[in-house]
Parts: C-alpha cells; sequence; structure tokens
C-alpha cells in the first residue's frame, strides 16, 4: 500500500473548484469529488443542482457525507507532502521552462516556491528562509509564485491590490479605498474573486445551454434535411415517371404518324407499280404488233400481203390511258391531327398531375374570413365573414387607415409571414372579379395599381370570358373552361403564387421568383354589380384535407 501512495500525485488530490487540495471530500452520485465547503457554496449561488464536471442535473439536492477514504488519502498525502518540504535543499527543483525561477539564485535557478508582494521577488526554499524565520519579514504577502509581481502593485500608489472595487469593477490598493474610491464599495479580493467565479460558473452553465440548444438545432436541421431529400427523392421519382409517360406518349404519337405517312407511300407505290406493269403488258403486244405489221409490209408476196392486212392494219385493245393519274396522297391536316390527340393526351396527364397536387397541397388548408375594417363601404360580407358581393348603397362606415375608400374590395382578417398556405374561393355565376395576396402595405385610399411590383399578385375576370394575370403588365390566359372555384397556393418561401381551376384540375397561371417581406394577406375584389349580372358573390370554400 505504501508503494502504491508514491504513485499517487497533488493533482489526484485537487477539488476542480478551489483546485486545491481537498478539505472534507464528498463524493457526488455521479462519482466525482469536491470539498464539502466548495460543492455546498456552488449550489447556493446556482439557479440549479448541477454537477461542475460532467454538468449532471440533480433534481433534489444530493444529502453528502465527508469520504472518510479520499479524506484519510487526502491526510497521508499532505503528511508525505510535508515530509518532502522539509527535505534537504539538495533535492529542490531546477525552474523549468513555464515556472517562476527564483530571483535570488546565481547560475542554475530554482523554482521558486513563493512570490512576495512587499518585495516584488519570487524565492525559492533557500532563499524564502529569512521570510520564514526573521520577525521584520513574517509580516509580508507571501503568495504561490507568479510572474510579473509588478502587475499586482498598483501603479499609483505602489501597494499591493488587495480589494476589489465594487463600483467601478476594479481592483485597488489600501489607499486607493480611502483616497480615489472612498466613496465607492469593496470586498477582499478573495470574495470578489469568489463572487466573479460564480458568476463565471454562471456564465459557463448559460454557454453550454446556449451550445446544447445549438447542438440540438443542428440536429432538427439535419432531421429536415434527411426529409428534405427523401421529398426530393420521392419527387424526382414521380417527375421521372410523369415524364417518361409523356416521352413515350409523343414516341408512340411520332411512330403512328411516321406509319400513317408511310402506309400512304406505300399505297401510292402499289398503285404506281401496277399502272407500270399493265403498260409494260401493253408495250410488249404493241412492239410484238409492230414486228409483224414490219415483216407484212416487207412482204412481196401479193395475195398474203392482202390476205394479212386486215388482221394487222388495226391496233391491238390497250387501254385509254390519258386520263389515267397516280394517286399522289394528301398530307394536309395529318400532323396537326396528331399533334391534337398527342395535345389531347398531355391534358389528360396534365390532368393527372394537376389532381395528384391539389390533393397535396390541400394539408396546407388556410382558414380565412373577410375583415369587415377593410372592406369597402359598398360592399356586403355575410356574418360568418366567407361571403362577399356589391351592393350599390354606400354604408355608413368609420373611414379607419385599414379601409379601402374607391377599389371595391376586401383583405381577409388573417395574416401569415412564412410557411405554405391553401385556399378555395367559389366565383361561380360571375362576370368580374380579383383574386391573389398583397402586401399589408397596399395603398388603402385611391386608386390601386394591382402588379407584382406594387406588392399584389392577382388574376382577374373580365366582361366574363377575359382571364388576365395582372403581372405587369398584364398576361392574357387561355382557358378551356370557366372556373366556378379557384385554389390558390402560395408558398411564402420559395416566392410561388400558384391559381387553379379546382374542378378542371387545371393550373391557371403561377407568379414566380416573388420577393415576399413582411406579413401578406388575401385579396377578395368582386367587383361592380353591374345592374345585377355581376351579382352573385364571391365565397370562401371549406377544403377537406383528406
Amino acid at each position: 500500500m505504501a508503494s502504491a501512495n508514491h504513485l499517487l500525485s497533488e493533482d489526484q488530490f485537487l477539488c476542480s473548484i478551489c483546485l486545491d487540495v481537498f478539505t472534507d471530500p464528498v463524493t457526488t452520485s455521479c462519482g466525482h469529488n469536491f470539498c464539502k465547503n466548495c460543492i455546498t457554496t456552488h449550489w447556493d449561488i446556482s439557479d440549479r443542482c448541477q454537477c461542475p464536471m460532467c454538468k449532471n442535473i440533480f433534481t433534489t439536492r444530493p444529502e453528502l457525507h465527508i469520504n472518510t477514504f479520499i479524506s484519510e488519502m487526502v491526510a497521508q498525502f499532505k503528511h508525505e507532502a510535508q515530509q518532502k518540504t522539509s527535505s534537504s535543499s539538495s533535492e529542490q527543483q531546477v525552474s523549468k521552462p513555464g515556472e517562476v525561477p527564483c530571483d535570488v539564485c546565481t547560475g542554475t535557478k530554482l523554482k521558486a516556491l513563493k512570490s512576495c508582494l512587499v518585495c516584488l521577488a519570487s524565492y525559492c526554499e533557500t532563499h524564502l528562509e529569512p521570510h520564514l524565520t526573521v520577525s521584520g519579514l513574517k509580516r509580508h504577502q507571501l503568495i504561490d509564485p507568479v510572474e510579473n509581481l509588478e502587475d499586482r502593485m498598483c501603479t499609483k500608489h505602489n501597494k499591493p491590490l488587495e480589494l476589489f472595487c465594487q463600483t467601478d469593477q476594479t481592483c485597488v490598493c489600501m489607499l486607493c479605498s480611502v483616497l480615489d474610491h472612498k466613496t465607492h464599495e469593496f470586498v477582499p479580493l478573495k470574495e470578489g474573486y469568489e463572487g466573479k467565479k460564480a458568476e463565471l460558473e454562471k456564465t459557463e452553465a448559460e454557454i453550454q445551454q446556449m451550445i446544447q440548444k445549438r447542438r440540438v438545432k443542428i440536429q432538427q436541421i439535419k432531421r429536415l434535411v434527411n426529409f428534405s431529400k427523401e421529398k426530393a427523392n420521392g419527387e424526382i421519382g414521380e417527375s421521372i415517371r410523369v415524364f417518361t409517360a409523356l416521352m413515350e406518349s409523343v414516341q408512340r404519337s411520332l411512330n403512328n404518324l411516321i406509319d400513317e405517312i408511310e402506309d400512304k407511300q406505300k399505297t401510292t407505290e402499289k398503285q404506281a407499280e401496277d399502272f407500270i406493269t399493265e403498260l409494260e403488258q401493253e408495250i410488249s403486244e404493241l412492239m410484238k404488233r409492230s414486228t409483224e405489221v414490219e415483216q407484212l409490209s416487207l412482204s412481196e408476196d401479193h395475195l398474203h400481203l392482202l390476205q394479212s392486212f386486215p388482221s394487222l392494219k388495226a391496233a391491238p385493245p390497250t387501254k385509254d390511258w390519258t386520263e389515267v393519274r397516280v394517286h399522289f396522297p394528301s398530307y394536309v391536316g395529318t400532323v396537326m391531327r396528331a399533334v391534337a390527340q398527342l395535345e389531347e393526351t398531355l391534358s389528360e396527364e396534365m390532368k393527372k398531375v394537376t389532381v395528384t397536387e391539389l390533393k397535396r397541397i390541400q394539408r396546407y388548408a388556410f382558414t380565412v374570413t373577410f375583415d369587415p375594417d377593410t372592406a369597402h363601404p359598398e360592399l356586403i360580407l355575410s356574418d360568418d365573414g366567407k361571403q362577399v358581393n356589391h351592393s350599390d348603397v354606400r354604408k355608413n362606415l368609420p373611414d379607419n387607415p385599414e379601409r379601402f375608400s374607391d377599389c371595391l374590395c376586401v383583405l381577409g382578417k388573417q395574416s401569415f409571414s412564412s410557411g405554405k398556405i391553401y385556399y378555395k374561393v367559389q366565383v361561380k355565376g360571375k362576370t368580374d372579379w380579383d383574386l391573389g395576396v398583397v402586401r399589408e402595405s397596399i395603398n388603402r385610399k385611391g386608386f390601386i395599381t394591382l402588379s407584382p411590383e406594387d406588392g399584389n399578385w392577382t388574376i382577374c375576370l373580365r366582361n366574363g370570358n377575359e382571364y388576365k394575370a395582372l403581372a405587369g403588365p398584364a398576361v392574357r390566359l387561355s382557358l378551356k373552361s370557366q372556373p366556378e372555384k379557384v385554389g390558390v397556393f402560395v408558398d411564402y418561401e420559395e416566392g410561388l403564387v400558384s391559381f387553379y381551376d379546382v374542378a378542371a384540375a387545371a393550373l391557371i397561371y403561377s407568379f414566380t421568383g416573388c420577393s415576399f417581406t413582411g406579413k401578406l394577406y388575401l385579396y377578395f375584389g368582386p367587383c361592380p354589380n353591374g345592374g345585377g349580372k355581376n351579382s352573385a358573390p364571391m365565397i370562401i370554400t371549406p377544403i377537406n384535407r383528406t
């Protein structure tokens, strides 16, 4: 056991709080050791009961008992350390790099044991002896060896810095406390040290908490990235499936078109070949008759020529080829019909994609009602805040800053400044309407310019059949059918506003690359009722999230 003790070092018996050898050592349930007074004081000034070493938090403050085993080990270590200190000076260590050397030693500098704040010098064991024996020197203040002792002296009074001025938060000497800082509050350096150390421990705890929060945030971001990657891979897979089907459809249409053209060409070639064969047969017959005629004309047999002449005079029977024509096929409209059929196929695929997209964005259903404080005085709102139409009667309403004074429109009461939203509006039976999203800063008084440059992303219907995207300049929209319900999807971070014909499952228009800042509000413009032609209300309709 004695041999084992020699393997122990001072570091094994140091309290991590006071950095000195244990006094009344206690052990926490997490297995770390501290001076009883140190850990008790630490918990007294801390917001929570936590181990300074491993940061383990105790829900209830542990009841501490002195660890007798460690206490006995510390006592034995101190005893051996005292014996070692009392050994001859020949055993003193030579000062190493990083250690404080003795200021008195000449030649080889020994390691200093103490520094004197009065003498402003550091001493090895031998040269420290006078300070331990001479009565005048015994009153000097000795501290553990430190370098730059001048920094521990008051530059104004050349006295040791022994006090901490709480008013100016600086270290001062005794003369400072009665002269320059006489009205200030002071505490001994040790007390100031303990207070600042406690603050540092609290700061350290706060920093550790901030670190932990950021690590948790990193994990959240990583999980979101992984989730986004999975979604992206799913979107890529779905996109590949859709576009593969479209490309296959295009290839089929092209193949069918080529087959149709080639079939027509083959028919033409077959007809021409048949005509040529028939013509060649007639030519052969005519050439045969020509030979017979030529031979008869050379004959000098009077009787034979006269007898044969009647049968050779007339040409052999042949077809009249004057009006015979090779039928040249017409390809007019062939490509157009193929493209039209392809367009129909693509339209069906597009509808399938749009249906899928509408089902997905329904999860972002946004509950909205009209804000009566913004409604133009001639607009009529339903009690549930879901319907609006125009009346010729102007109501006497307060002209508050939020209310539109000239434009027949109203905003949604609910705003949003992040994320994704989706809502549906019924416009059935209307000949004119405006619909979209706008910035909070939209002009409420006077004329309104609806364009992205002015913070408005809207589409409109005019005269019952003129659809436009108010993209500055306006873009005319060609729709196959008149939407009765319009779905609006907004992705704030993506800068996207899309409008859909819900019944036809068709995309009407998309604003992309939008620059959103601050709050956005939903914009509804029922337009004038036109003597009853446009009296149908705009209705916010519910969304089935499933």
